[in-house]
């Protein structure tokens, strides 16, 4: 079948940012420029290389970025204590905490202090409520509202389409399957949420019209796993060790990728699937909440 099934993430990812700079330029045409402060706790490589990526494209799209990385053993009051400076700053629209947060530190005590209009993370239970009631209002996690689009553009059908979700994480998983099930053009689909305790994964996957692995296990999906024509959306980011690697390891994903393409009727590749769409809307986020703070000011 060769790659003609590969939905790809970062060409869409460019369709948003095109929108989203038109939606740009009409503010900064009024006099205001949305701005995103991101927040980072401690030296994670990867959170590293996360937020750099995200500050680039904060760059080159013409938003505001303010970055303040904390050492890794602050106290969790001192960081509250930054987030209510950054919720009283009219220069920035959004607020991302950047995750993984050190163990001392109660995410969900973070994720709530930020306000809900800059919660552009979608990760305030304000946020999260609006998203399981269907209230658009609201701010979506930006990785769930990412598969979406991915789903949106390139013609996939939820609409009474059979869902295998795997995986049941605040960030993915679970927003994931409040935004299927919704009563909408996009969505109407029959969810199913696997996870760790979940008998016959494979049995489950087997009936799915799309499955969308978001559970942090390499290559978990196997081919004998999917049913030919499935619409396979692969969520997940796992390092492994490779001995032909410069590094020594190398990223790959919750699908086995090489032999379930051949199967699948549509597949994201890892890197270059999910990973630029998080971003894309990270960035459409901030921009609505700029949006937003213009009306009401």
């Amino acid at each position: 079948m060769g790659f003609a099934n590969l939905i790809d993430g970062r060409a869409i990812a460019e369709q948003i940012h095109a929108e989203t700079a038109t939606r740009i330029a009409t503010l900064k045409s009024r006099g205001i420029q949305p701005g995103l402060a991101f927040v980072r706790v401690g030296d994670d490589p990867a959170s590293k290389v996360y937020v750099g990526m995200k500050e680039r494209t904060s760059l080159r799209l013409g938003i505001f970025s303010d970055t303040r990385v904390l050492p890794r053993d602050t106290p969790e009051s001192e960081l509250l204590a930054l987030l209510r400076k950054l919720n009283a700053d009219a220069r920035i629209h959004g607020i991302l905490v950047q995750a993984p947060l050190p163990a001392h530190i109660r995410a969900a005590r973070i994720y709530a202090a930020v306000q809900p209009e800059k919660d552009v993370d979608g990760f305030h239970p304000v946020n999260v409520g609006k998203l399981l009631l269907g209230d658009i209002t609201g701010f979506a996690p930006c990785t769930p509202a990412g598969v979406m689009q991915l789903l949106i553009r390139s013609g996939v059908t939820t609409d009474g389409a059979e869902v295998v979700v795997l995986g049941r994480g605040d960030i993915v998983g679970k927003p994931m399957l409040a935004m299927l099930c919704q009563k909408n053009r996009y969505a109407n689909a029959t969810v199913t949420l696997c996870h760790s305790r979940t008998r016959d994964v494979a049995g489950h996957c087997r009936r799915a019209d799309i499955i969308i692995a978001a559970m942090g296990v390499p290559e978990f999906v196997k081919a004998d796993m999917i049913k030919p024509g499935a619409v396979v959306i692969d969520v997940g980011v796992n390092r492994i060790a490779d001995a032909t690697a410069k590094d020594g390891s190398r990223l790959v994903g919750d699908v086995d990728f090489a032999r379930v393409q051949p199967i699948a009727g549509k597949i994201t590749p890892n890197p270059g699937g999910v990973g630029p769409m998080t971003i894309a809307m990270l960035m459409q986020n901030t921009v609505r909440a700029a949006e937003l703070a213009s009306a009401q000011s």
